[in-house]
């Protein structure tokens, strides 16, 4: 292929407005793209149009790239920003999603018993042994309530006043946080 059938080409893309040829001829291959100013006559207006779905990213974008809800956008500029769950009001504090009435629990009061670290939880001293205490157990300040394990070193929790055992506010085996609830003792 030549300069001048090229040329040719051209002219043929510009008069009909095509904006991008690929060619493949005795091996040789050709593509021709047409920028944006070429596609357009004068008669047209030369606004861009928002796209209506973001382009797409090249490779896997990283969480902190990619698009994240804006509260303070209407629902229509997050859809046009490709934000997930666009069109959607999130409800903050509003009903219960189920029709059946929540129960609430009775407030109970005690003394909380924290956890003084971060680590997880174990009721008993061993796995199969009894645990140390049960709701309604009676303890004293010195009374082992539980174990807390972290880095391996396991941490006996005591309760630490006299009273009786109202709630265990944690599972076995489930990880607690520097200052949680632990259980809830009822002062005698």
């Amino acid at each position: 292929m030549n300069l001048e059938q090229i040329q040719e080409l051209i002219a043929v893309m510009r008069k009909n407005r095509i904006k991008e040829i690929d060619l493949d001829q005795d091996g040789a291959k050709l593509r021709i793209v047409a920028c944006e100013a070429e596609t357009k006559t004068k008669s047209e207006p030369s606004v861009a149009a928002a796209p209506s779905q973001p382009a797409p990213y090249p490779f896997p974008m990283p969480y902190f790239a990619q698009p994240q809800p804006s509260f303070g956008m209407p629902p229509a500029a997050q859809a046009a920003a490709g934000i997930a769950g666009a069109g959607t009001v999130p409800v903050l504090g509003g009903a219960p999603a189920s029709s059946t009435p929540v129960e609430e629990e009775p407030e109970i009061s005690g003394t909380e018993v924290k956890s003084p670290m971060v680590g997880t939880f174990y009721r008993s001293p061993a796995p199969g042994a009894p645990t140390y205490v049960e709701v309604g157990s009676t303890v004293s300040e010195d009374s082992v309530l539980c174990i807390v394990e972290a880095m391996k070193l396991m941490n006996e929790i005591k309760a630490e006043v006299r009273g009786k055992i109202i709630k265990i506010l944690v599972k076995n085996g489930e990880p607690v946080e520097y200052g949680q609830p632990l259980f809830l003792i009822e002062a005698l």
